[in-house]
């Protein structure tokens, strides 16, 4: 029998995800804000140039993440989950070292400070592991409290670095530390909290499952970074760390809602609630979007007073950066319901944008506002492809389940 997805109610389940999300985006804001005071335009692009790398190459742990959740939700064992994001821990500690040397190439950072940046990716896999058991049976409350300490972790000690005059390099790595600690932490907490043995499927979930929910979360990552990644190649290293400021606004708009994915994708999962766990989601996704972009518009005004005047030329298009973040948090909600019900295909969209997106920036982007348009209208078109699709999706997944 089905495991039901989730004991704990819908709205609850997003306050606590969302305090703890909060506190995790909190801290790296205030990371953020520390590292342009200290590192200045030309260092705080470097910094926030890796942290995207690092995003990109942490996507198997996302997609791991949903894939666990998943396949608990399914009736999958804890045993066999955990030595999956075993072998992709393996998996990313072998790519991320293999691309060092390159992405200090092509971004011009440093090797060290690239090594700290990519060899956190594979801890973020095993963290990954035990964040999707709580999620797969609504654990949202002990998810949270592992969400904000990630956040705290990581930030903490790279503050400190900072502001006894430590560069990007030592920042990443003390950061990595935070993170590992968590991550061994976690292991333990989840195991302590008596996480169900579960019930095997009878074909059990390969890296291969995790591949194809990673295809769809990178095409998300790859989105939301093609712009912060190229800054360095079509703006001057003043611009670049204007726009990397800016960009802090898409993240805020991306990742705040992010709760709403994490409590309803149990519920995307199961073929019985999935239409309208999809509509729910979307719907509040575009309404915090709208609300998010009107409060940025209206604070914008004070950024220059918490950050410097060198920032000042991005103060009035921050709305648009938020607009961005907004469009790919929608856009984020309709790939966790095609991951949800083994719909990957949906990413191509995704990616069919992205490639669009580049070609542009890459042709005709020379200004801050121009390479933020265009994130803007890739980003928006994505969603709203995306969108139509997944719902369109779950609602025919619906109908089938009705007439058996």
């Amino acid at each position: 029998m089905t495991p039901r997805p989730a004991a704990t109610s819908a709205v609850a389940g997003m306050t606590m995800v969302t305090v703890g999300s909060m506190t995790a985006n909190l801290a790296s804001y205030v990371l953020a804000l520390v590292a342009s005071r200290w590192l200045g335009p030309a260092g705080y692009s470097e910094f926030a140039s890796l942290l995207a790398a690092q995003l990109v190459l942490a996507v198997p742990a996302l997609a791991l993440q949903t894939v666990v959740a998943r396949e608990v939700v399914l009736g999958n064992g804890d045993a066999a989950l955990r030595g999956l994001g075993r072998r992709c821990a393996v998996i990313v500690a072998v790519i991320a070292a293999a691309l060092v040397v390159p992405v200090a190439a092509v971004l011009d950072t440093g090797v060290g400070a690239t090594a700290a940046a990519l060899l956190t990716a594979p801890l973020l896999v095993l963290l990954a592991t035990e964040q999707g058991l709580l999620q797969g049976r609504g654990r949202f409350g002990e998810l949270s409290v592992i969400l904000a300490a990630t956040g705290i972790a990581k930030v903490v000690p790279a503050v400190a670095v900072l502001a006894v005059g430590g560069g990007a390099g030592a920042a990443l790595t003390v950061a990595a530390i935070g993170t590992g600690s968590v991550a061994a932490g976690t292991r333990v907490l989840v195991g302590r909290g008596g996480v169900a043995a579960g019930v095997e499927r009878a074909v059990p979930v390969g890296v291969a499952a995790v591949l194809r929910a990673s295809q769809v979360q990178l095409a998300l990552i790859a989105l939301s970074s093609a712009d912060l990644l190229l800054t360095r190649v079509v703006l001057d290293e003043s611009q670049a760390g204007q726009y990397a400021l800016g960009a802090v606004a898409t993240k805020a708009a991306f990742w705040l809602p992010a709760a709403v994915g994490v409590v309803l994708y149990p519920r995307m999962a199961s073929p019985t609630h999935s239409a309208r766990a999809v509509r729910s989601a979307l719907g509040v996704l575009v309404g915090l979007g709208a609300v998010t972009v009107a409060g940025v518009a209206l604070v914008a005004p004070l950024a220059p007073l918490l950050v410097g005047q060198d920032y000042a030329p991005v103060q009035g298009l921050l709305w648009l950066f938020a607009l961005d973040g907004a469009c790919l948090a929608v856009l984020q909600g309709a790939l966790l319901s095609a991951i949800a019900r083994e719909r990957t295909r949906l990413a191509l969209a995704a990616w069919v944008a992205l490639a669009i997106g580049v070609a542009l920036i890459l042709a005709f982007a020379s200004t801050i506002r121009q390479l933020i348009t265009i994130a803007v209208v890739t980003a928006a078109l994505a969603a709203a492809v995306v969108s139509v699709a997944a719902l369109r999706g779950a609602e025919g997944v619906a109908e089938r389940v009705t007439e058996s």
